[in-house]
């Protein structure tokens, strides 16, 4: 499926409205937290006279190039594609683009899906560039909507593409899905951070705990709460809405809504900062150093903004629907209802944008 301006999205199931956990005593938590951190520890020491070190992870660049030496020319007439396919004036390259399944190329209706070109030792090893590129167990999770990728149903089902050539400085390796977009791409995009814009989503309702990214919802609601009435007249928009995909995520120079961080308090400030941790979580810490090189680059975080918007044409009762960290080339774009799309562009070219 091409990109669009408004993505097509199946009609998702938000029947997954779970009900809130109990809370925690933090008393409690710290303790058992404590104990079980002892106890791993412990456990290390034991064992470690008995097991050999693992071995290093390797980087995902590393396993892409891996993975394209094994291609012969019938599977990269599939899947491998020239660095700077669908570039034109006005227009950003194809694999800068952000979609809802696998990228269609040169006028075909739907693009290749994993299983139908590479083989089960290749799907086995882009498992791993999956892996590589987030920050472990619990990001690969998240990316994988709990293993499951959501309306894809499968990782075979998703679709990966190689553009350019990995054993040159200039490439990307771009894995595209139901409610997904994620690349990797060695630093070629010189000061773009995940090397493009990226997009994911999930479908439960975006306020459910039965949704993966809830943990970024909750997160914002905490520092929604701790504004002051004054403070959420300037963070709540309340006309129009931001919009998706490529519109959503074109810098904008000023006229930037919602309220800066410099306004905010220190403990405010403190819960902003906890929001910037919680999206960034689930990737790998290669692609967080280079989103906070690029911000402070932009003129910190004081230069952020966290803006709340309620969709008029929706009819619960949810006090926004959409909301949005933004700042001189950074936009993080996260509707949450129905359920949750994110489209996310950070660069330190303050122009332009996706």
């Amino acid at each position: 499926m091409a990109e669009r301006e408004t993505p097509f999205c199946p009609e998702c199931d938000d029947a997954f409205d779970f009900p809130e956990p109990p809370p925690v005593n933090r008393r409690k938590f710290l303790v058992a937290a404590g104990a079980t951190a002892a106890a791993t520890a412990l456990a290390g020491r034991v064992g470690a006279a008995d097991t050999k070190p693992a071995a290093k992870p390797r980087p995902a660049e590393e396993l892409i190039r891996e993975l394209h030496s094994t291609l012969n020319d019938d599977q990269k007439k599939k899947v491998v594609v020239a660095y700077d396919h669908g570039k034109a004036k006005g227009r950003r390259p194809t694999r800068q683009g952000m979609y809802n399944a696998p990228i269609p190329i040169d006028g075909a209706k739907t693009g290749v899906r994993i299983v139908d070109v590479y083989t089960k030792p290749q799907i086995e090893l882009l498992d791993r560039i999956v892996k590589a590129m987030t920050s472990g167990d619990e990001g690969y999770r998240r990316i994988s909507r709990g293993g499951k990728w959501d309306n894809s149903g499968a990782f075979e089902r998703t679709g990966a593409l190689i553009f350019g050539d990995p054993t040159t400085n200039k490439y990307a390796f771009v894995l595209a899905g139901h409610h997904l977009t994620i690349r990797c791409d060695g630093n070629s995009e010189p000061g773009a951070a995940f090397g493009g814009p990226i997009y994911y989503g999930h479908s439960p309702n975006g306020y459910s705990s039965g949704n993966l990214f809830y943990y970024q919802t909750k997160s914002v609601i905490e520092a929604y709460k701790s504004l002051s009435e004054k403070q959420k007249e300037k963070a709540v928009v309340k006309r129009g809405n931001p919009g998706e995909h490529a519109p959503s995520v074109q810098f904008r120079d000023k006229d930037r809504p919602g309220i800066p961080y410099e306004d905010l308090s220190k403990d405010q400030r403190a819960l902003v900062e906890k929001v910037m941790r919680d999206v960034l979580q689930p990737y790998r810490k290669e692609d967080v150093d280079e989103v906070m090189d690029i911000i402070k680059e932009n003129g910190g975080m004081e230069k952020i903004q966290l803006a709340f918007y309620p969709d008029t044409q929706m009819d619960d009762k949810e006090p926004w629907h959409f909301w949005r960290l933004e700042g001189p080339g950074f936009v993080w774009n996260y509707r949450v209802l129905p359920h949750v799309h994110t489209y996310v562009n950070i660069s330190s070219k303050l122009t332009g944008g996706a």
